[in-house]
């Protein structure tokens, strides 16, 4: 076995911390972590990569953003609270997220790749360039970008 531990025995072991510590709301959010992680991996078949992590991270991200959404739509502050310090902690374990300056610069590179003259190109464009920001840049931020580059 490799010496450098994977994301998952990190957030094993940050779990551990946090239930020395005391850290009610990290030990439960990391909880809920590892059960959507062991899911995905009943589901895979196989042990989870650190991409596979990155990938259920990011959907757990995603669906902390729509209930924060819905609990301030129904007025619910102690909820949005809860996600919201959810949210921050789910975040620490995604790679650095790129800036919409950096995406736009990705965009460019994959639309001079492709060739790519208008909208109608956005498929081959999305194809090419998902792969390369995954985990690391919002998919309706990268989807903005390139209907913006290509509209032009």
């Amino acid at each position: 076995m490799d010496t450098q531990p994977t994301l998952k025995q990190k957030i094993s072991d940050d779990l551990k911390q946090a239930m020395r510590g005391g850290d009610t709301l990290r030990r439960d959010t990391l909880r809920m972590l590892l059960s959507s992680l062991n899911n995905a991996e009943i589901a895979k078949q196989s042990p989870l990569t650190d991409a596979d992590i990155i990938a259920v991270i990011s959907k757990e991200i995603k669906r902390h953003q729509e209930s924060i959404e819905a609990f301030k739509k129904g007025n619910r502050a102690d909820l949005v609270a809860k996600e919201e310090g959810e949210l921050a902690i789910l975040q620490a374990y995604l790679p650095r997220q790129m800036g919409r300056e950096e995406v736009v610069a990705a965009a460019r590179e994959v639309i001079a790749a492709v060739g790519a003259k208008g909208p109608a190109d956005k498929g081959k464009v999305m194809k090419e360039l998902m792969p390369k920001v995954k985990g690391r840049a919002d998919g309706n931020l990268v989807n903005q970008v390139v209907t913006e580059l290509l509209g032009q």
